[in-house]
């Protein structure tokens, strides 16, 4: 019996001890937790902090694009000469981005075409663009009218080339030969189709710039050339006749030298 109670004894302050080395051991896993805890709490609250939003840009002001009046020697609103299409109106004087490069461009229209053409600023020297004609080139064109017709003995097809280079150079004065040179009167044998077309551009391109230059209509301006086209020595049907079989005896040359030319080129 004492020995019973002595390993009872001894039982019960081993278990006490195991309780004791539990309890001391159980404060020191709590405490890193409250630890944790804590120190977690200063985090979370830096997080949770209002984060400060940028400043919004203040908007961005475009200057004003600058008004260009006059480039080259020429003004808007002016009435100038481009020798393919005749007497045109620059309407403005603008800058367009074509390709990434800046290009400042002319504007110009012409009203009786219904057409409006832009002409880069520095290409107006190349494309023979220029101011109207001065009164008195203006009045020599209307002399050359009163002249004499000069025609060539040669094939149309060449003549008309020719008249149709004057047409397009924009000289005021080689647009009067052609009107001269291809007039008829009632008098006179009627004109081809083609005769006519080229005619009546020409006429249109003079009647045009003296209309401008001389501050009146289109249709005044064409009465003036025919008053002045009135005064020129008019050929008479024998001399057509003669020019026409001038006409078919080089065309018969011409085509003789080239059945000359493929026979030596045979041999």
């Amino acid at each position: 019996m004492p020995e019973k109670t002595a390993k009872t004894a001894a039982k019960a302050t081993g278990s006490k001890t195991t309780a004791a080395k539990v309890a001391a051991k159980a404060p020191l896993n709590k405490a890193p937790a409250k630890t944790a805890v804590k120190a977690a709490a200063p985090k979370a609250a830096v997080t949770k902090a209002p984060a400060h939003k940028p400043a919004a840009p203040a908007p961005r002001v475009e200057e004003p694009k600058k008004v260009v009046t006059q480039r080259q020697g020429f003004k808007a609103n002016e009435f100038v000469v481009y020798p393919a299409h005749g007497v045109g109106q620059i309407l403005a004087i603008e800058e367009q981005e074509i390709a990434g490069a800046k290009l400042e461009l002319f504007v110009i229209n012409f009203m009786k075409d219904k057409m409006t053409l832009r002409v880069p600023t520095a290409k107006v020297a190349n494309v023979g663009m220029r101011k109207l004609s001065e009164p008195a080139l203006v009045k020599k064109a209307l002399e050359t009218l009163k002249g004499r017709a000069r025609v060539k003995r040669t094939m149309w097809s060449r003549r008309a080339q020719e008249y149709e280079a004057k047409i397009n150079s924009g000289d005021i004065v080689a647009i009067a030969e052609v009107v001269r040179d291809l007039y008829r009167s009632e008098s006179q044998p009627e004109q081809s189709y083609s005769e006519r077309q080229l005619y009546e551009a020409a006429l249109d391109r003079l009647s045009r710039e003296i209309a401008v230059v001389q501050h009146s209509t289109e249709t005044e301006a064409v009465k003036e050339i025919e008053s002045q086209l009135a005064k020129s020595p008019r050929r008479g049907a024998k001399a057509e006749a003669t020019e026409a079989d001038a006409e078919a005896d080089e065309a018969d040359v011409d085509a003789d030298g080239d059945d000359a030319a493929v026979a030596d080129e045979a041999a």
